[in-house]
Order: structure tokens, then C-alpha cells, then sequence
């Protein structure tokens, strides 16, 4: 298989892998060389592993290490979690220094600082080919976890990113049906705005959650035009100042300016936007599924929160959605418990730890059974996988360079710091570098 920067794989095939992005905010990280305990008692040495993740994969690794301990009582897995912007470059050095933890999130694909493909061309990831659930990837997922044939991260399923909506909140206001077009997304906006409530929480000041809105709508204004706009922009032929990404960031700003953020997006944190959904003093939030439990853990009940796509277009048969493979993890190739860590992967790709993975992040599982559950919030989402999904559009930028120079003019033109020019001007600088 080819570097994914020459990769021609078509958007039809490729939207099935569904790209990653970055999604976490949490507690702070620590990492250190792993250890081995001394024998007691005549027992052997139980086998410590290091884990640092991000905030939406504490509550699927709390339940797969309770279970792997009783599969194997001799290994011990220390977790911790971390924002994503310190695990981007704290783990990263890390890695580059050979002090790395036995196990750690990577991002599917390409196009961060921590995602697959950078970090396997460093020669950083353990190869994980020889694992049995590897040879069930499906062929249109492949570019999210394999670099040149060889697979090198781990993944329970896909997510998507939609509005995560409060049920009660949008009866409250009249909201009585979902939008389905931009305009009905505009005017149910209005309605919420009108009955004194934020109709949709932003936390930007968390920079993860900038980019969001703009993956939101960019299947609808780019790729549902020209679906094979990321070729293009690899080969030189198309950029983002000359697409429909300049269409995207206008409908972003058409947000802000007619009053349908809440005030001071830039100085809201991500846990502030949970709040003001869970809470009912916003109507919504544009969101990526894998954090749905975060919301309705926030709320008095979690059937107040479901989910429904952004429709970018103003025709429903023009909507396209994104949807992108869920943050997974790997193993340090230079790990000290190397071997030890890729046993902890592999117990990950049995069918059973998929779909409690899955299931504990409303995800769509990678590899279905009869016991594989979807949450109903995302059924809406399903119908548009066959043939009009897109991948976060992330996984096909050809370095790690772009997604933060996005976060920041994100952030820019909210301030009204920038123009949609200059952004998309240093969008274009960052992914020629």
C-alpha cells in the first residue's frame, strides 16, 4: 500500500474508512518507562503497562482493562487521559525519545502530529499484522489503520459528527421537526433564539471543538460537488480558498453574526458547552457521537439528548455528512513490554471488546454480530453511509501542519481577528508545506 500523501483511493471507497479527528478534553497525563513489579510470595512479576489516551476512551478502557485482568491477573494497566492538544505533543516527544508508554492513543490515518500514518513512517508503532481481527478490516477502512500493507493502530468502529440536541429544549421552543435543509437548520435556530435560549453551544476556546462546524459542512459544500476534491488538492489541481470550504466558513459565520452562538464562544471550554446543552440553556451542539455519553452524563436524563446531521445544503438529497473512525491506540515499538502491550490490542479485536467498546461510546462497531448494538441517537446518521459519508477531512491532508493552523483562524475569525481570505490563505500555506 502507498504512502497515504500518494494514495489515489476514491472517495467512494474512502469515505467507508472514515477518517479521525481529534476529540478530548480531561484529566492530565503521566507517563513514565514501564516497570515490572518484584516477585512476592513466590508469584511471578506482574507485568505493568502504561496507557495515555484522550477524555472519550476513559469509559470503554475503565471496562476493557476490569475485564482483561481477569483474563490475564499478571499484567496491570496504569491509564491516564489527556487533552488532545498536550497529547499531540507531550506523547509525540515522548515517542521520538524512546520513553514513551507501553500503549497510547493514535489518531486514524493522517494529518496530526499523533495519527497513524506519522507516527509509523517514524518506525514508532509496534506492527499489529499478525493479529487476527486485523484481517477483518474491511478494504475502504484500510488507509485509517495501515501504512505500506502493515496495520498499526487499533479501532472499535466509526463515528460521525452531528447536532447533539436537547429534546426538551427544541419542544420548548417549537422546534417540532428536525431541519433537514440549511434553511429549516436556520430557522429552527431562529425559533430557539427567540424563546430566549442559545441555540447552539460553542466551546471554542477548547481547539479541538473549532473545527467541527466547518467538517460539519464541508461534505455538503465540497465533496457532494466534487467528490474527488481531495485527489485534486493532492495533486495540486484544487485548494481551499478556490472550493466550497469558503462556502463552509461563510455559513459559520453566518451563525455567529445573526446570534445563534453563545456569547463568547472563544472563552468557552468544551465542558462549559457540555453544560449548556445538558442543562437546557442551549439547544444544541455540533459534535462528534464518540462524546454523546458526556452530554448525557451531564444531564437530569439522558433521554433528553439525541442527535440528528447538520444539513449543509438547502436541498436534503444534496446533505452529505462526515464520518470517521473512532481514536484508537497502538503499542510502542520501543516499548520494554513490547509483546506484552500488542497481547492487550489483540484481546481489544475480539468481537466482544469491539462491541463493548462501541456501545460505551455510541459508535458504529468496526466488525458486527448478532450482539453488536447501534445507539438509536445515530440511526438517523446510517441511511447516508452508503453513498454520501465522508471521512474527517483531516485523514487525507498530507501533514500534520493544517489542523492546527484550521483551529486557529477558526478561532481568528470569531474574534473578527481575520477574513475568510486570509484563512483559507494560511490553510493552503500550512497543507503545501
Amino acid at each position: 500500500m502507498t504512502d497515504l500523501r500518494n494514495a489515489r483511493v476514491s472517495r467512494g471507497q474512502f469515505f467507508r474508512m472514515m477518517g479521525g479527528l481529534a476529540v478530548a478534553a480531561a484529566a492530565t497525563a503521566c507517563s513514565t518507562k514501564p516497570q515490572t513489579t518484584a516477585t512476592t510470595g513466590g508469584q511471578p512479576a506482574a507485568t505493568e503497562l502504561k496507557f495515555v489516551g484522550v477524555a472519550d476512551q476513559k469509559a470503554p478502557m475503565d471496562k476493557l482493562v476490569a475485564a482483561y485482568q481477569k483474563v490475564k491477573p499478571g499484567v496491570r494497566l496504569t491509564t491516564s487521559f489527556a487533552p488532545t492538544d498536550q497529547v499531540q505533543t507531550s506523547v509525540r516527544t515522548q515517542l521520538g525519545a524512546g520513553n514513551a508508554p507501553d500503549l497510547h492513543v493514535v489518531y486514524p490515518g493522517n494529518g496530526s502530529a499523533m495519527s497513524m500514518s506519522q507516527i509509523a513512517k517514524a518506525g514508532l508503532l509496534a506492527d499489529l499484522s499478525d493479529q487476527a481481527w486485523t484481517q477483518t478490516i474491511p478494504d475502504g477502512f484500510k488507509p485509517a489503520f495501515q501504512l505500506d500493507g502493515k496495520t498499526y493502530m487499533h479501532s472499535a468502529g466509526s463515528t460521525v459528527i452531528g447536532a447533539i440536541y436537547n429534546k426538551k429544549v427544541f419542544e420548548k421552543a417549537g422546534v417540532d421537526t428536525l431541519p433537514t435543509t440549511w434553511s429549516e437548520f436556520l430557522a429552527a435556530c431562529d425559533k430557539l433564539k427567540k424563546a430566549g435560549l442559545a441555540p447552539i453551544a460553542l466551546g471554542a476556546q477548547t481547539p479541538w471543538v473549532t473545527q467541527l462546524i466547518t467538517y460539519a459542512l464541508v461534505p455538503s459544500t465540497v465533496y457532494a460537488k466534487d467528490p474527488t476534491f481531495d485527489d485534486k488538492q493532492l495533486a495540486g489541481q484544487a485548494d481551499f480558498a478556490g472550493s466550497g470550504w469558503r462556502e463552509a466558513m461563510e455559513m459559520y459565520l453566518e451563525l455567529q453574526k445573526r446570534g445563534f452562538f453563545n456569547d463568547n464562544p472563544n472563552g468557552t471550554t468544551f465542558e462549559q458547552q457540555i453544560s449548556l446543552v445538558a442543562t437546557g440553556k442551549a439547544g444544541m451542539a455540533i459534535q462528534v457521537s464518540a462524546v454523546l455519553p458526556d452530554f448525557r452524563k451531564a444531564a437530569a436524563s439522558a433521554d433528553d439528548l439525541s442527535m440528528f446531521p447538520v444539513p449543509g445544503a438547502d436541498r436534503a438529497d444534496a446533505v452529505w455528512i462526515p464520518a470517521g473512525v473512532v481514536v484508537g491506540l497502538g503499542a510502542s515499538a520501543k516499548g520494554a513490554n513490547a509483546a506484552e502491550a500488542k497481547a492487550f490490542v489483540d484481546f481489544l479485536g475480539k468481537q466482544e471488546s469491539i462491541n463493548a467498546w462501541a456501545e460505551t461510546i455510541s459508535a458504529i462497531p468496526l466488525t458486527q454480530d448478532a450482539s453488536s448494538a447501534i445507539d438509536p441517537a445515530v440511526q438517523s446518521f446510517l441511511p447516508f453511509t452508503k453513498d454520501r459519508a465522508v471521512p474527517f477531512m483531516d485523514q487525507r491532508w498530507p501533514n500534520a501542519e493544517v489542523q492546527p493552523v484550521h483551529f486557529a483562524v477558526v478561532q481568528e475569525l470569531l474574534a473578527g481577528k481575520s477574513t475568510i481570505d486570509e484563512a483559507l490563505k494560511k490553510m493552503d500555506e500550512a497543507y503545501q508545506k
